[in-house]
Formats: C-alpha cells, sequence, structure tokens
C-alpha cells in the first residue's frame, strides 16, 4: 500500500515540473491543456478504492468526524484519500497555471504559487485569485494608459 501511496503524488511530478520550470515552453501549454494528466492519480484511486468501495461510501454518504476517523486507520482508505486529494491538486493547479498564461501572470512570481499549490492548495488558491485581481487591474491600467498616451499616437 506504501508505493501506491507514493506513487499517487509520483505520477503528477512530471507535470508540475513543467508549470513550474518550464511555464513559457510550448509543449508545457500542449500537455496542461489536457484534463486528462489527472488520470494517473485516479487511476492509482481506483486500484486502491475499488476494495473499499462499501467503507469509502458511508463516508461521503453519512460523513462524521468519528467515522472517518476510524476509516483512515485503514491504510487502502487512506491511500485513497490520498489520490483523490493529489489529483484535485493537480487539477486546482491546471487551472491556476493556464489562467495565470492567459493573463501573462510573470512565472517567477507563479513558481512559488504552484508549490503552494502543491503544499497547501487552501491557501495557495485564495492568494492566486489575490494575484489574479491585481494582475488584471494592473494590465487594465497600463492599457488604458496607453490608450491615453497622445506622445505614443
Amino acid at each position: 500500500m506504501s508505493t501506491l501511496f507514493d506513487l499517487s503524488f509520483l505520477v503528477t511530478v512530471p507535470f508540475w515540473a513543467l508549470m513550474i520550470f518550464a511555464p513559457p515552453w510550448r509543449w508545457t501549454r500542449t500537455i496542461i491543456s489536457s484534463p486528462w494528466i489527472v488520470l494517473a492519480p485516479l487511476v492509482v484511486w481506483v486500484i486502491v478504492a475499488v476494495p473499499v468501495l462499501g467503507a469509502m461510501w458511508s463516508l461521503v454518504t453519512a460523513p462524521s468526524l468519528d467515522a472517518i476517523t476510524e476509516a483512515v486507520v485503514d491504510p487502502a482508505v487512506l491511500t485513497a484519500l490520498w489520490a483523490q486529494i493529489i489529483a484535485w491538486d493537480l487539477f486546482l493547479g491546471r487551472w491556476i497555471y493556464l489562467d495565470s498564461r492567459d493573463r501573462d501572470i510573470h512565472p517567477l512570481l507563479m513558481g512559488p504559487l504552484l508549490v503552494g499549490t502543491i503544499l497547501l492548495s487552501p491557501i495557495a488558491f485564495p492568494i492566486y485569485l489575490l494575484v489574479r485581481e491585481f494582475a488584471g487591474r494592473s494590465r487594465a491600467g497600463s492599457a488604458a494608459v496607453a490608450q491615453s498616451d497622445p506622445v505614443g499616437a
């Protein structure tokens, strides 16, 4: 089970590496544009979750802290939950990467934010939304100045 737990993250590393270390490379955008990049950790999820689907079903249909605490003692349930988290983080990181490229947010700013998404996406995501808002205002302001500049005309 430990191998599958580790594998659920390791299969995402190439995608994270592309987004963080080669953001402007045209193949990065081509690869990351596909939502299928999250398939690898989801395959791990299926392998691990199918045998414990009954236990996991009861967790999602009647969630309680006690039930979840008891269930994650099972390495298969915990590994399935981990693979699901990893897949979600990659999907979120993919959206952040694509959105930041569309908005032309500098890769040196985005690299740490994407690392933050890997580590603590509930913190990194709202930070990105603030960066996105600021970058949008900044670019709109620059465009307005460029249009009203009589010297540039």
